[in-house]
């Protein structure tokens, strides 16, 4: 499965306007969201956050995981 990217759109006379090339086909239908960047994270934070996250991701794709039923039930005995 193709993962896509996300595609950024502006408003202009009421129209969300998107400028950005994408390989969808014809006649493709998206569900738009308004991204919400309203938190608290600092921009320092924010990267910290990004960086864990891309290094979460490539540990998964190398094989290093576990079923989450495993990962529960050591978390339940450690509270």
């Amino acid at each position: 499965m193709r993962v896509m990217n996300t595609l950024k759109a502006k408003v202009v006379n009421g129209r969300l306007v998107v400028d950005e090339p994408t390989e969808l086909p014809e006649g493709t239908v998206l569900d738009l969201v308004v991204a919400d960047s309203d938190d608290d994270l600092s921009e320092e934070e924010r990267n910290a956050l990004h960086a864990a996250l891309a290094e979460a991701w490539e540990s998964a794709r190398a094989g290093n995981v576990r079923p989450v039923e495993e990962f529960v039930k050591e978390w339940g005995r450690s509270r």
